[in-house]
C-alpha cells in the first residue's frame, strides 16, 4: 500500500490561503502543509495549527518572497528590502546569509508553540547549491525530514516519490487522479499542491492566484476521497515518515 502524504504548500501567506488549506484538510484529502514564517499571515496559520492537531505542520523556508526575518540578510534582497527573485539568489546569495535567515524563520516558527514535522521551501529554493547545505544542517540538528530534490539515496530525504504536477491552469478531479497513479509504484510519496480562499493579499501578490481555488474544489470533492480509497492509498503526515539518526 503506498503511503501518501498530500502537503498543501504557503500556509501562512494570508488568512485566504490559511483558511483555504484547513478547508481542504477538515472536508478533502490534504494531511499536510508547510507555513511561511516571514509572512503576515504565519500567526494566523499557527493559531490555526493548533486547533487541528491532526493536520500536520511542516516549516516552508523562504528566500523568495516577502522579505527576510532576519537583518542580516542584504545579499537577499533589492533595494526596497524585499526577497529577490530565485535566479538572484542563486547567483549573489551569500551562503552565510542563507544560513542566518534561515535559522531565523526557523526560530520564528518554534515561536509560535509548534513544532515543525519537516522541512521544504518556496520555489524549491533549498534544491540550490547555495541554501541546501544550510537546510540540511538544519534538517540534522532538529532530526527533520526534507522534500525530495534529489534522486541520490539521503536519508533526510526519506519520502521515495515526490510530485510537483498539480498545478496549473486547466487542473481537473481526472488529473488528480491521474497523479494519484504515479504515487502508486512507491511505498512512500508526496503530492505538492496551494488550495486557498482568494484574498486580496494573494490576489494582487502571487501570479498565481485564482488557480488556487480551483485546487481547493478538486481537493475535496468527495470522488477523490473514493478514489484513493479504491486504489489502496493510505493519506498520512510527514509525522509517519521516519529517518534513520543523522549527526
Amino acid at each position: 500500500m503506498t503511503k501518501l502524504i498530500i502537503n498543501a504548500d504557503d500556509f501562512g501567506y494570508s488568512k485566504g490561503v490559511n483558511l483555504g488549506i484547513i478547508e481542504a484538510f477538515q472536508n478533502g484529502v490534504v494531511t499536510s502543509t508547510t507555513l511561511m514564517a516571514n509572512m503576515p499571515g504565519a500567526e494566523h496559520a499557527a493559531g490555526l495549527a493548533k486547533n487541528n492537531p491532526g493536520l500536520g505542520v511542516g516549516i516552508h523556508f523562504v528566500l523568495t518572497c516577502g522579505r527576510p526575518v532576519s537583518n542580516e540578510a542584504a545579499s537577499l534582497v533589492n533595494s526596497q528590502g524585499e526577497f529577490n527573485r530565485i535566479s538572484a539568489i542563486e547567483e549573489d546569495g551569500i551562503p552565510e546569509e542563507i544560513e542566518l535567515e534561515l535559522r531565523s524563520q526557523f526560530e520564528k516558527f518554534i515561536s509560535f508553540g509548534i513544532i515543525p514535522t519537516h522541512i521544504d521551501s518556496h520555489h524549491h529554493v533549498h534544491s540550490l547549491p547555495n541554501v541546501y547545505p544550510a537546510v540540511e544542517k538544519i534538517a540534522r540538528e532538529n532530526q527533520l525530514p526534507i522534500r525530495k530534490v534529489s534522486s541520490d539515496p539521503n536519508p533526510l530525504q526519506p519520502v521515495q516519490y515526490f510530485n510537483h504536477e498539480f498545478y496549473g491552469d486547466q487542473l481537473t478531479t481526472e488529473y488528480l487522479l491521474e497523479l494519484l497513479d504515479k504515487a502508486r509504484p512507491y511505498e512512500t510519496a508526496e503530492l505538492m499542491t496551494h488550495p486557498a480562499f482568494v484574498d486580496e493579499q494573494v490576489y494582487a501578490g502571487s501570479s498565481y492566484a485564482l488557480q488556487r481555488v480551483r485546487e481547493l474544489t478538486i481537493l475535496t470533492d468527495p470522488a477523490v476521497q473514493t478514489a484513493i480509497t479504491d486504489k489502496g492509498i493510505d493519506l498520512i503526515t510527514f509525522r509517519e515518515v521516519s529517518i534513520k539518526s543523522v549527526v
